[in-house]
């Protein structure tokens, strides 16, 4: 199994406890907006440990406490992937497909479906 199945397993093991621990049954709609709300916190949360607030004085930057607010971010981001049925082989063929798109726009190649 490689790491990013791994990934997906371990997250819909974890998903599945919660659920039945907590006797959650959401429709899917309310699970999404839930998650991607989760989502926005978690990211917030590392925000929070990158010094945005110009404003203030800077703190040295903990790349630990960060590294440890993206694992959540990834966490919610895998849930809701599975929420719609993405698998791990899927995310990265779709990530493929949209990096050569990054690239190309970047490169001033637009395609048809790129709107300025």
């Amino acid at each position: 199994m490689d790491k990013l199945e791994n990934i997906f397993k371990m997250q819909k093991e974890l998903d599945d406890f919660i659920k039945k621990g907590r006797n959650l049954d959401y429709p899917l709609s309310e699970w999404l907006q839930r998650k991607a709300i989760a989502l926005n916190v978690e990211m917030s949360e590392v925000m929070d440990e990158v010094n945005y607030k110009w404003w203030k004085n800077n703190k040295d930057i903990d790349c630990q406490k960060v590294k440890e607010e993206l694992v959540d971010v990834f966490h919610f981001f895998v849930s809701m992937c599975l929420d719609v049925g993405m698998t791990g082989d899927e995310l990265h063929k779709l990530y493929l497909e949209k990096n050569e798109k990054n690239f190309s726009r970047q490169k001033g190649k637009f395609g048809e479906d790129y709107k300025q």
